[in-house]
């Protein structure tokens, strides 16, 4: 099948396109991970793989009704994934010096929605995310 010089260069201006885009994510993810935000906001969480290796994550917090949350709204998330294989995690909240051990629990129903709708991201920033799958965790003190 031959393309006409018009679909060719759409389709090379459809590529170039999805490429930048792409290495707009990928940038504005690494340079998160480099400059994790710090400050009142933040908490420091443990996770432990299945090996029981320690992995350590900055993440905003979100208080609602004297409860803890934090958002997965990033495609790294490899912190998700063991928290919801292992729930047992340890957070350092902001102006605490040590680590306390919490539950990690995932959200559902009621709860997911009430957050979703209270830190809803604009589209420039879920774009910005490249469109991950959000979700929320409750940190309940053990």
């Amino acid at each position: 099948m031959i393309m006409n010089k018009t679909a060719k260069w759409s389709l090379l201006g459809f590529g170039a396109l999805l490429l930048v885009y792409v290495g707009w994510v990928v940038e504005f993810e690494m340079s998160l991970g480099m400059n994790q935000p710090q400050g009142n906001t933040s908490l420091v969480i443990a996770t432990f793989n299945e090996d029981d290796e320690r992995h350590e994550r900055v993440l905003s917090l979100r208080k609602i009704d004297g409860k803890d949350y934090v958002a997965v709204n990033h495609w790294p998330r490899r912190w998700y994934r063991q928290a919801l294989d292992n729930p047992n995690v340890e957070v350092k909240m902001p102006g605490m010096g040590d680590f306390a051990s919490y539950r990690a629990v995932p959200l559902e129903g009621a709860e997911d929605a009430m957050l979703r709708e209270e830190y809803d991201l604009s589209f420039r920033a879920r774009a910005q995310m490249g469109f991950p799958p959000r979700y929320f965790l409750r940190l309940e003190p053990m």
